[in-house]
């Protein structure tokens, strides 16, 4: 059975930090492209940041950089975000998602599909 199983969210101070964890298992992960993607409430989902399979790549959304860190170890199947500087507007579910080579676009690190996704970790920041 394939599965993404996401934590590490929570309740958080503006300017805190969290670091998320998404295991993997029942597929070989690092056949994949790694993915974090968030919703917040009441809004559609948000691409937040990719990695290729081998980790030697990595992808952020603008608004992003500099704050949010994206890591992998294929060892353990296991994907990171680390969050610093968390502000209110970071309130979502946060996601992971893996995506197949012919699926993701190296130059962008956009996945046309994705083939899994996990359930999802809730991050509120709030004072």
């Amino acid at each position: 059975e394939v599965q993404l199983v996401e934590s590490g969210g929570g309740l958080v101070q503006p300017g805190g930090s969290l670091r998320l964890s998404c295991v993997s298992s029942g597929f070989t992960f690092d056949d994949y492209a790694m993915t974090w993607v968030r919703q917040a409430p009441g809004k559609g989902l948000e691409w937040v940041s990719a990695i290729t399979w081998n980790g030697g790549r990595t992808y952020y959304a603008e608004s992003m950089k500099g704050r949010f860190t994206i890591s992998r170890d294929n060892a353990k199947n296991t994907l990171y975000l680390q969050l610093n500087s968390l502000k209110t507007e970071d309130t979502a579910v946060y996601y992971c998602a893996a995506s197949r080579l012919w699926d993701f676009d190296k130059d962008y690190g956009r996945s046309s599909q994705y083939t899994y996704w996990g359930q999802g970790t809730r991050v509120t920041v709030a004072s």
